[in-house]
């Protein structure tokens, strides 16, 4: 059964940084593409990232320039390094694979961001 497990979420001040982390498990994670959700109080549930199984990265233009989205395969996990972090970054954020046309989510962690 495939499980994914985000950590590293948190307070922090405009202009601060934080990596979360994602460990998944039950699934090739190497085979597969990984993707990082953010979703804000009111507001529908946006893509802010993306890697391939290969590495190619890409990302929702908000976070262009200070988010970075990386892999360790050989741990299963999925990172997501945030730079120059605004208030408006304050959201759960979760991370997502699509495994044998099954969607999975890990449980989200609570990023905010206080001016």
């Amino acid at each position: 059964q495939v499980q994914l497990v985000e950590s590293g979420g948190g307070l922090v001040q405009a202009g601060g940084s934080l990596r979360l982390s994602c460990a998944a498990s039950g699934l090739s994670f190497s085979l597969h593409s990984m993707y990082w959700y953010r979703q804000a109080p009111g507001k529908q549930r946006e893509l802010v990232a993306r890697i391939s199984s290969g590495g190619s990265t890409n990302y929702a233009d908000p976070v262009k320039g200070r988010f970075t989205v990386s892999r360790d395969n050989a741990k299963s996990t999925v990172y997501l390094q945030m730079n120059s972090l605004k208030p408006e970054d304050t959201a759960v954020y979760s991370c997502n694979v699509l495994s044998e046309d099954r969607n999975y989510w890990g449980q989200g962690t609570q990023v905010t961001v206080s001016s």
